[in-house]
């Protein structure tokens, strides 16, 4: 990724003027706005794109098999559901999330933007900052939380091989050990090593953890089931057996972990090489790569049950009791190229596309990283993940309105557009452009985003709301395509034109 602030405006004119009569600068034929149009936001050329099927299931392999999955799954083995009560749920979940993650992945592919310039479709230039910022500051948070608890991992690795060290885990300074600080600094470096080199690099990394977290998970499945002697517990004998109503509620609450993903999946799709690239790496790793993972937390699960009657909450449990230190350190190990694949793909990438998004003509891809970086260090993220006030007020607040979002964006696009995008016109600030609105702003979408955010935070919070709390997700995208399709204008005039006269060689 370059380091140069900004690029130059295109100086040819490929594309159609914007407006008759509107005055055409000679230095800028396409009347694009410096405040919308950098590098890093402007489409990407179809020719060169490397995202191909396999990079696409590499993210997956990586972030469905991400802790937070892990413990989730295993909680409704303690919850009372059977294993294959789980494993219904989970592909229930899969075959809904095919389908939305291919929805909002073509968009993606056919236009070459990433999310923040996407939304620019539904929310107008300047409104898209509102969706923008929503999903980045969950994000941003998110990946402080993870670093975090990466960085236990790793600090229980350095127990393990020098245990003199513990003199170092006993003040603590701001929340956080000396030996916290330690690791945790060392992770949040390597991750902003990382993102410093931009999407590219991010692909390169997915692709390399995806191999080594499927083949860790698979080999710690196998010493269960073998320390278990051969058989598991198929459920959990202490909890009242579970009803259809529950697994489909499960199934709901998986597709929920997603709702950051379905929202702003163009960030990556931008760069695929084709629909088919999109389709063949979702189905390979979300229903296929989800199966795998059920059956995964099925014997991590009913095994460690067999063992010994306890109920893991975390892979790290069934790491953390393997006696051979080699083998222990070389697990953690793992754990910690996981948790950095999972905190790159869905906590890094947002964040850095909202800040370009908000500062074009300042930041790139690689400023805007660091700065996202500087933010979730500064927040102390331990002290937020310690608090319940932060994680089901704030975060949790502000993931209830992402459902509504993705019903708004995903109704204009698909259902008022029709699919039909002037991609040149997401970079006009000029009143004739397609999606100027009223002073860059559709007002329209954020009265939709008004109404339905309400009703989404109502159901998340509300104890009265409590039997359909598994179901918020599905009933907050659904009131934000409803309300906005209600107040939506039909009358616009709708235009299709790609943007590869305006694009940049794809480095995304």
């Amino acid at each position: 990724m370059s380091s140069q602030p900004a690029a130059p405006l295109p100086q040819t004119a490929d594309v159609p003027a914007p407006a008759a009569g509107t005055p055409v600068d000679a230095k800028n034929p396409f009347d694009l706005s410096a405040s919308l149009y950098n590098q890093d936001l402007a489409p990407s050329k179809r020719e060169g794109r490397t995202w191909s099927a396999y990079s696409i299931f590499t993210l997956w392999a990586n972030d469905v098999h991400s802790l937070g999955n892990y413990a989730f799954a295993i909680g409704l083995f303690a919850l009372g559901l059977s294993a294959g009560q789980i494993l219904m749920a989970l592909v229930i979940g899969a075959v809904l999330l095919f389908g939305l993650l291919n929805l909002s992945g073509f968009m993606g592919e056919k236009t070459g933007v990433p999310f923040p310039v996407m939304s620019r479709i539904a929310f107008g230039i300047r409104g898209a900052q509102i969706p923008a910022l929503i999903r980045g500051a969950v994000a941003i948070a998110w990946f402080g939380i993870q670093t975090y608890l990466a960085a236990m991992v790793l600090k229980v690795m350095i127990l393990a091989l020098a245990p003199g060290a513990s003199s170092l885990d006993e003040s603590k300074v701001l929340g956080l050990s000396p030996l916290g600080w330690i690791c945790f600094v060392a992770l949040w470096f390597v991750q902003l090593v990382i993102v410093s080199y931009g999407m590219e690099m991010i692909r390169k990394y997915e692709a390399f953890a995806g191999p080594v977290i499927l083949v860790t998970f698979a080999a710690l499945a196998i010493w269960v089931l073998v320390e278990a002697g051969g058989s598991i517990s198929f459920s959990n004998p202490n909890a009242a057996p579970a009803s259809f109503l529950d697994v489909l509620g499960s199934a709901s609450l998986w597709v929920a972990i997603y709702g950051t993903f379905v929202l702003n999946f163009c960030d990556f799709t931008r760069g695929a090489k084709s629909k088919s690239s999109i389709v063949r790496g979702n189905f390979i790793g979300i229903p296929v790569n989800m199966a795998f993972f059920g059956l995964i937390v099925i014997v991590l699960a009913g095994g460690q049950f067999k063992i010994n009657g306890t109920i893991i909450t975390s892979p790290s449990d069934v790491v953390a009791n393997i006696p051979n230190t080699p083998l222990l350190l070389a697990a953690s190990f793992s754990l910690l190229i996981l948790t950095i694949a999972v905190n790159l793909m869905a906590n890094f990438v947002a964040p850095t596309y909202a800040l370009t998004n908000l500062f074009p003509k300042r930041l790139n891809f690689r400023k805007a990283a660091l700065i996202s970086g500087v933010i979730g260090l500064v927040i102390l993220p331990w002290n937020l993940y310690d608090s319940p006030v932060v994680i089901t007020y704030f975060l949790g607040g502000l993931g209830a309105l992402l459902g509504p979002l993705f019903g708004i964006i995903m109704a204009d696009y698909w259902l008022i557009r029709r699919a039909q995008v002037h991609v040149p016109d997401l970079y006009r600030d000029n009143p004739e452009a397609s999606y100027f609105y009223t002073r860059g702003v559709n007002y329209r979408a954020v009265l939709a985003l008004v109404i339905s955010a309400a009703g989404a935070l109502l159901l998340a919070f509300s104890p009265a709301f409590a039997a359909v709390h598994a179901f918020a997700w599905f009933i907050g995208s659904g009131l934000g395509a409803v309300v906005y399709l209600l107040v939506a204008d039909r009358k616009q005039a709708l235009a299709d034109l790609d943007g590869e006269a305006i694009a940049v060689a794809s480095h995304h």
